[in-house]
């Protein structure tokens, strides 16, 4: 029988958790800086933008030569803009520049993303983000008194926006049946598998989401499916009672021991890891290696997704 295993944070950027600062609704976090109520960065009354829009999409629809209109093809989602003015508002009794230096150091330009969690109604949603712009203009307001008001925007290079917290569930490989007791007894109890090596994976959200799957040894040429999708991942590897394989189908990455790349282990029938998601909804997934033993385990971790 599959166990869920307590939640876990895959992040691994620098920053703080995602929301680990929100404690009301309307409160926004960047990284390690909160803004909104009860912040001297006062949230316009307008609000974001881009944040509950559909993200602009490319499609591969492809025009019918013969015909009216076009063959309707997949479609992509491009990068989330989020935008929105923040108002610059000091506490009474502090230094205006302190304020303003903040501000400086969290809406700066950096080649990484961070967490960027919106808390409205009770839920919390979370991007990955980086700054592409800050306006805030040098005015009498500003000068004399330190209030201005910003105006920034985010580029989510996922659109996609995450619950806080992430989830994962852990199994090992099929055991057999214990099969008939003896003597027999009347009604036969056939006995039952103690691991079916089988998980249901539940996205709550309204986009597919990419989870990150761990298989530790030892075990041999492992095949994981999503019945769900019909797609697979089978890698043609031995590992043994030490080794760790982890599979991030975001990025791709297919990892041995945190160090060795093992994509090139892929067989013939399995899936592009970037094809194997998580849809919304149950999806099942099941974990079938070609030999392994008790210690050998699948364990897969997601946040559910929405558009």
């Amino acid at each position: 029988m599959a166990t869920p295993a307590p939640p876990l944070n895959p992040d691994t950027g620098t920053d703080s958790a995602p929301a680990s600062l929100i404690s009301l609704d309307g409160q926004i976090q960047w990284g390690d800086l909160l803004l909104g109520p009860g912040t001297p960065y006062e949230i316009d009354r307008q609000g974001l933008t881009g944040w509950e829009d559909l993200p602009d999409a490319d499609t591969t629809d492809a025009d019918r030569p013969t015909t009216h209109g076009s063959w309707p093809g997949t479609q992509y989602a491009r990068p989330r803009r989020v935008g929105g003015q923040i108002w610059l508002l000091p506490a009474p009794g502090t230094d205006p520049v302190d304020t303003l230096r903040t501000l400086r150091r969290a809406f700066g330009l950096r080649h990484t993303e961070q967490w960027l969690a919106v808390r409205i109604h009770g839920e919390t949603l979370a991007v990955r983000a980086r700054i592409s712009q800050r306006v805030l203009p040098a005015d009498r307001n500003l000068l004399s008194q330190g209030v201005g008001r910003v105006t920034v925007q985010w580029v989510a290079t996922d659109p996609r926006r995450y619950t806080v917290e992430a989830r994962s569930l852990t199994t090992g490989a099929p055991q057999p049946v214990t099969g008939l007791g003896w003597p027999l007894t009347w009604p036969l109890a056939w006995g039952a598998a103690s691991v079916t090596g089988d998980l249901t994976v539940v996205n709550d959200g309204s986009a597919p989401s990419h989870p990150v799957i761990t298989l530790r040894g030892p075990c041999s040429d492992p095949v994981i499916t999503n019945r769900r999708t019909g797609r697979k991942l089978h890698y043609r590897l031995n590992l043994g009672v030490d080794d760790v394989l982890t599979v991030d189908t975001s990025s791709g990455a297919v990892t041995l021991n945190d160090t060795a790349s093992r994509r090139h282990t892929a067989a013939a029938d399995s899936s592009p890891e970037e094809l194997f998601t998580l849809e919304p909804g149950t999806n099942e997934v099941t974990y079938r290696p070609r030999s392994s033993t008790e210690a050998a385990t699948l364990a897969v971790r997601w946040r559910s997704a929405e558009w």
